[in-house]
C-alpha cells in the first residue's frame, strides 16, 4: 500500500511538472513539438505519452485547467456582497492566475470537448452575473459589457517581460489603470467609449478559424 501511494504521489508530481513545462513551451511557441515539453520537463517522451495521447490532448488539458480556474475565481468572487468589489476581485484573481495567456496563444489550436464547451458556457454566465451586479450596485460605468471584460483580461495577458515577477507586477499595474477607467464616478463617465462593444464572432474568431478545415473536408 505504501509503495502504491508513493508511486501515485510521484505520478502526480510528474504530471504537474509536465503541465508546467507544457505551459511554458507552448506560450513561447504554440507550434512547438511535444518532444520539447518532455525535454523541458526532464522526463522521457514515453512518460509523457503515458499521460497524454498527443499534443492535442496536452493543449486541451492546459486550456481546460485554465477554464476551470476562471470558473473558480468567478464563483469565489460572487460571494462578495458588493457588486463592484466582486468584479474587481474576479478580475484580479484571473489576471494573477494568468488564465488568458493560454486563451490568447492556444485558442483554436486544438479540438475542444463537450465538457469544455459546457464549462465555457458556465464561465460566460458567471462573468455576466458579475458585470450585471456591478451595474446594479452603481460601481461599473453603464456602457461596459461583459465582452469588454474579456478584452481587458486579454490585454493584461499580453504583457510579458523576461522576469516573471515583473510581468505579474506590470499586469497588476495595467489592471489598476483599466479598473479606474471602468469605475463609474457619479454621472461623469470621463469619455464616450468609441465604437460598439465586441461581438461573439470577434471574441471567438480563433475557435471558428480552427473549425474551417474540418467543415471544408466535410463538404468535399
Amino acid at each position: 500500500m505504501t509503495n502504491l501511494s508513493g508511486r501515485r504521489v510521484q505520478a502526480a508530481r510528474n504530471d504537474g511538472v509536465i503541465l508546467a513545462a507544457a505551459r511554458d513551451v507552448f506560450l513561447e511557441d504554440p507550434k512547438a513539438p511535444i518532444a520539447a515539453v518532455a525535454e523541458r520537463a526532464g522526463v522521457g517522451i514515453s512518460a509523457l505519452y503515458r499521460r497524454y495521447k498527443g499534443k492535442d490532448d496536452l493543449l486541451r488539458t492546459l486550456c481546460h485547467d485554465g477554464l476551470r480556474t476562471f470558473v473558480a475565481e468567478a464563483e469565489a468572487a460572487a460571494e462578495e456582497p458588493d457588486g463592484w468589489a466582486a468584479l474587481v476581485r474576479f478580475l484580479r484573481g484571473v489576471v494573477e492566475a494568468d488564465v488568458h495567456s493560454l486563451t490568447v496563444h492556444l485558442a483554436g489550436t486544438f479540438t475542444s470537448t463537450p465538457e469544455m464547451r459546457a464549462d465555457a458556457v458556465r464561465a460566460g454566465v458567471l462573468a455576466g452575473d458579475l458585470v450585471r451586479r456591478a451595474h446594479e450596485d452603481g460601481g461599473l460605468r453603464p456602457d461596459v459589457v461583459v465582452a469588454d471584460v474579456t478584452l481587458i483580461l486579454e490585454a493584461c495577458a499580453a504583457i510579458r517581460v523576461p522576469d516573471r515577477d515583473r510581468t505579474a507586477e506590470l499586469r497588476r499595474r495595467q489592471l489598476a489603470l483599466l479598473l479606474d477607467g471602468m469605475r463609474r464616478d457619479g454621472t461623469d463617465l470621463r469619455s464616450v467609449l468609441p465604437g460598439p462593444p465586441p461581438d461573439a464572432a470577434e471574441l471567438n474568431w480563433r475557435w471558428a478559424q480552427s473549425r474551417q478545415p474540418a467543415q471544408r473536408d466535410a463538404t468535399e
